[in-house]
């Protein structure tokens, strides 16, 4: 990601010139994608699912969230009925930043899909970040979507992905623990891992659920416990 710098030597008016450049090629991408989505060739169910995802994406770059929604949860239910658990967690994501009454609870189904599956480790770690980022930073929400976030790692990430990721999660941890209660050292950090059992997965992994109960409430928009029934281990 670019970063623009207060003492830039760009003109304001040649970045003015650049925003409406990236503007207008969103635009054509958005309507091109639009028109392949009425193609023929376009209306098999998965093709036409990642379409809409795309559109939702590019209107979310174009910070036309409201607009976004509709293709973002029409992507999200043909994605749940074709079991693309990964990216329908991706379009979860997007319900969850177009800043609508129910992101929230769409937030809520991107970490249930994420823990739930064995998607891109990566992916999950994103979406319990986000819980981290939305919880009171004296709650103890946050330190459990950390927790969860190092232990899947730990879990699911192969060799170089897994030093990388576990680092990033170790500090995410870190972090929540100086917010929390002021943890800054080491015997400090084990004991408030202890004190809120952070150390026992099948502890934290249940306080997870009750999170995620939190933000979905009863809106689920899908039969979880028929997607439960057909896991390995239930």
């Amino acid at each position: 990601m670019n970063y623009l710098k207060p003492d830039s030597a760009i003109p304001s008016q040649e970045l003015a010139s650049d925003f409406q450049e990236s503007k207008a090629l969103l635009e054509s991408r958005l309507t091109a994608l639009r028109e392949r989505s009425m193609a023929p060739e376009s209306q098999a169910p998965l093709s036409q699912a990642l379409l809409q995802l795309e559109i939702a994406r590019v209107l979310m770059d174009l910070e036309r969230g409201n607009e976004a929604w509709g293709p973002a949860r029409e992507a999200f239910d043909r994605l749940i009925g074709l079991e693309q658990w990964e990216h329908a967690t991706q379009a979860s994501e997007i319900l969850f930043l177009t800043d609508q009454p129910d992101s929230l609870v769409a937030l809520g189904h991107a970490i249930w899909l994420s823990v739930t599956y064995p998607v891109n480790p990566e992916l999950t770690v994103a979406m319990l970040q986000h819980v981290v980022h939305e919880t009171p930073k004296d709650a103890d929400g946050a330190a459990v979507a950390a927790a969860a976030a190092h232990y899947i790692v730990a879990l699911r990430a192969q060799d170089k992905e897994r030093e990388n990721l576990g680092f990033f999660t170790s500090r995410m941890l870190a972090t929540v623990a100086r917010q929390h209660s002021k943890v800054n050292q080491q015997p400090e950090f084990d004991a408030w891992v202890k004190r809120l059992e952070l150390d026992d997965p099948a502890k934290f992994l249940v306080r997870l659920r009750n999170v995620v109960d939190v933000l979905v409430q009863d809106q689920w928009w899908f039969d979880r416990r028929a997607l439960q029934e057909k896991l390995p281990v239930n």
